[in-house]
């Protein structure tokens, strides 16, 4: 059986994690991810890919980009590495017994958890009283959820589910249109390395994030937490 390399890191560290490591990889530690880059890690999130599996995609990609001979263009999107860390992701899932999750400290302090929940409720706009009022809830009672961060985060993924819905009742017919042709574009060079699964989740985050934004309504996921 395959050694994994012990990557210490925090599960809600997986963003910040693979950011860096693709800005080292890249050698640019000034390089800023897209919008579909954070996109594309939201789906590799939401697909319950390790991160080990994603460090090592990356690497590999850029190894085999390195070993060209002629190189075109700089690596510019974590698109082009998606093709690896699926690879990778297939297989440690071959080769590898899923390890049970450590129990690791809070990764943030109590006071500042309750002033993100806080903050988000309090930049809520008019028609999102519901959302705000259960953020509101949620930090009275922070300290009963300290203890258990997954299930808060289970809570806040189903208050932002709610925030997205609204935000999408309101957005206009140019306005959708505008941002798939947005992700048309940006996508065109990498759809032939994505499976039809991976690009129908990564559309997906792509779409709601820009939805989000465009509204001017915060991320709730404690993976925002930065």
């Amino acid at each position: 059986m395959n050694e994994i390399p012990d990557f210490t890191y925090n599960y809600f560290n997986y963003f910040t994690e693979i950011e860096e490591h693709f800005q080292r990889a890249r050698g640019t530690g000034l390089f800023l991810l897209s919008p579909l880059d954070w996109a594309l890690i939201e789906s590799w999130k939401n697909s319950e890919i390790p991160l080990e599996a994603v460090m090592r995609g990356i690497d590999a990609a850029f190894e085999k980009w390195r070993s060209r001979k002629v190189k075109t263009q700089m690596v510019n999107s974590l698109a082009f590495c998606s093709q690896a860390v699926l690879t990778e992701a297939q297989v440690m899932a071959g080769t590898v017994r899923p390890r049970a999750r450590q129990e690791t400290p809070p990764p943030f302090p109590l006071d500042d958890l309750r002033a993100y929940l806080e903050r988000n409720a309090a930049v809520l706009p008019a028609g999102y009283e519901e959302i705000a009022a259960a953020l509101h809830r949620l930090a009275a009672e922070v300290e009963s959820h300290y203890s258990d961060l997954e299930a808060l985060e289970q809570r806040l993924t189903a208050l932002e589910d709610k925030t997205i819905a609204i935000a999408r009742t309101q957005q206009s017919e140019e306005e959708m249109f505008q941002a798939r042709a947005e992700l048309d574009r940006q996508l065109r060079p990498y759809r032939g390395k994505m499976t039809a699964d991976q690009l129908a989740m990564l559309e997906k985050q792509y779409l709601e994030r820009q939805l989000l934004e465009k509204a001017g309504l915060p991320r709730l996921s404690l993976f925002y937490m930065r």
